[in-house]
């Protein structure tokens, strides 16, 4: 095969078959198709798109080219959920020990902060001693003897991404549905999960910000991982306005914890005990997601969800009290940001926020940006609250007084007060099952 002839026909719209798709990327993989070459197959898959035969063929291909864990021999079901990101989204960090309390095996390969959204890793590593890094056999232990563990991608697990990944990020062809698709489930299906539940977001402060755009990734995604013979539910859910009240690593940590024992906000209970319902259905553990539900709630308050974050933290080298003292969240700075009108809080520029906080130190702007854990911001109104002239809309927490005033002059300008209150938007927009 000629790699130029495989891009002249998907630059024309051709369809290209399993042994072509196989080629390019094992070529790709093995450094034989030149990356000029690779930037110009990326660029026809953007404009000319892919259809479903060649994006199953795509993320398989993709997957073999590593180590696809293979977790059959663990008894229990495997199921798995994946977020697009999101401002102020630690779901993971309290669905997956949740789901885990109920039996189901929960292998997750999550990712890092990268521009205004957060990573699943990043708050993990604010605890003292927590390793994402486990080697593929100490996931797999994890997996039998805890149930459930959260680590970053490894060195074996689909290198193809990382190559693909990094043309397509400097290449503008990131926001391509195909690749996109291809990218996180060739991932997630090389971790051993049989089945998945993902998490689509869509608002201001999503990488989908419009609906349309949000709808048509999630049926994508489904659509694929029914072809490849894996269960899959896709929600697509709100994201124009945090998800509950703190953005920021260790903030988030505790605010988990705090779910996780009972507590926390109405907005975060509610978003992960719906996605719970949905996996519980998946493993077969419940026929209805409704009871499902209602038997993630009764884990959340009985403490057998809490029982299984404590057990995760201690099995991958985390101490669980640390999150109780005072020097986890800890920083120089506490300063608010107050209201100039009085009315009700109608609206946010929530990748504003998600960048102010990555400003602080939350996150990165670039690859190589080290992470503050301490730092980030509380979000002391929701949508529809009421608000008077002088009261505190943000709290920031920050170690450097520069950076404290770039994100405060950002979030003084991300809100907007109105004079009635505004139609609530449902936290979940859609599910989608099949062709929905």
């Amino acid at each position: 095969m000629l790699m130029v002839e495989l891009i002249r026909k998907k630059r024309d719209g051709e369809k290209l078959t399993d042994e072509e798709i196989n080629y390019i990327v094992e070529g790709i993989v093995k450094g034989e198709i030149p990356d000029y070459q690779t930037a110009a197959f990326l660029m026809a898959v953007y404009f000319r798109g892919m259809d479903l035969d060649e994006t199953v063929a795509l993320t398989k291909a993709m997957m073999q080219t590593g180590e696809v864990i293979d977790l059959s021999d663990i008894p229990g079901p495997k199921v798995d959920k994946h977020s697009t990101g999101g401002v102020g989204d630690k779901v993971s960090l309290i669905l997956a020990p949740l789901v885990a309390s109920f039996g189901v095996k929960v292998p997750m390969i999550s990712g890092r902060a990268l521009g205004h959204t957060g990573g699943t890793l990043d708050k993990l590593e604010s605890i003292p001693g927590f390793r994402t890094n486990l080697t593929v056999d100490e996931f797999r232990n994890a997996i039998r003897d805890v149930g459930l563990a959260i680590i970053g991608q490894t060195d074996t697990i689909v290198p193809a991404d990382r190559k693909m990944y990094a043309l397509r990020d400097v290449t503008a062809t990131v926001s391509s549905i195909p690749l996109i698709t291809s990218s996180i489930l060739s991932k997630k299906f090389a971790e051993g999960t049989e089945a998945l539940l993902l998490d689509v977001k869509t608002g201001s402060g999503a990488f989908m910000a419009s609906f349309e755009d949000a709808h048509a990734l999630a049926q994508n995604m489904v659509r694929i991982a029914h072809g490849m013979n894996k269960k899959a539910i896709a929600l697509i859910t709100d994201m124009d306005q945090p998800l509950g009240n703190y953005v920021g690593n260790a903030l988030e940590v505790l605010e988990s914890v705090e779910t996780l024992k009972g507590k926390g906000p109405d907005d975060l209970r509610e978003l992960v005990t719906i996605e719970a319902g949905y996996m519980l259905v998946m493993a077969d553990i419940v026929d209805d997601h409704d009871k499902g539900k209602k038997m993630a709630e009764e884990n959340l308050n009985n403490g057998k969800a809490y029982e299984k974050w404590v057990d995760m933290i201690v099995n991958q080298g985390g101490d669980p009290e640390a999150v109780f003292s005072e020097e986890f969240v800890k920083t120089e700075f506490e300063v608010t940001v107050n209201s100039k009108d009085s009315g009700y809080l109608v609206s946010y520029d929530t990748r504003e926020i998600g960048i102010a906080a990555t400003i602080l130190g939350a996150g990165r702007l670039l690859k190589e940006d080290k992470v503050d854990h301490s730092v980030g911001i509380r979000v002391m109104k929701k949508i529809n609250d009421p608000v008077e002239k002088d009261e505190p809309v943000f709290k920031v927490y920050a170690n450097d007084r520069e950076r404290l005033d770039r994100a405060i002059e950002i979030l003084s300008k991300c809100y907007r007060v109105g004079n009635e209150p505004v139609n609530n938007t449902p936290l979940v927009l859609r599910v989608i099952r099949d062709d929905e």
